[in-house]
């Protein structure tokens, strides 16, 4: 059966990519089965890491995903918005519900991401805002969360 997929990047900070994860699973309850996390080449050797606390957290939420990893060349957002499109075309095609979080990604990553998916229909694209990046570099709960607001820009972009 169908679940829902989570489509993540690891950029520059990995507490950007756990955090942004945290709010999402605890805020908008979007539990995913599968998790996908995109970096650029310069930063695969945090990929472990990265995917060694997204299935600590999980866990810490009774969610078991998967985690898989796609390595892209750095600043390469012509491959990172093909690659991003056909998995979010294969995950739609087999009826999973996709959200993208856009939350850590570079900017070639995400303007590679976002672009393709004009064309195709994603249920969530998630953006952590925090006020400041001054002491940022805690676990979610330690950061005051009147400074952080989730965007969900699929929500914001609905017509009443």
């Amino acid at each position: 059966m169908p679940g829902k997929a989570y489509i993540t990047m690891l950029g520059r900070s990995t507490w950007a990519l756990v955090n942004s994860y945290y709010a999402v699973i605890r805020e908008k309850k979007y539990n995913p089965d599968t998790i996908i996390v995109f970096t650029e080449d310069r930063y695969k050797n945090g990929l472990d890491r990265a995917s060694k606390a997204l299935e600590i957290l999980s866990e810490d939420f009774g969610l078991k995903p998967t985690i898989q990893h796609e390595v892209i060349e750095e600043a390469d957002f012509l491959s990172a918005g093909r690659r991003v499109f056909q998995i979010v075309e294969d995950l739609k095609s087999r009826g999973f519900e996709v959200a993208v979080d856009i939350t850590p990604g570079r900017k070639a990553l995400v303007a590679g991401a976002l672009v393709p998916l004009s064309k195709i229909s994603v249920d969530h694209v998630f953006y952590m805002l925090i006020d400041t990046v001054e002491d940022a570099s805690k676990p979610y709960m330690m950061i005051p969360l009147q400074i952080q607001h989730l965007k969900d820009f699929m929500e914001c972009a609905k017509v009443p």
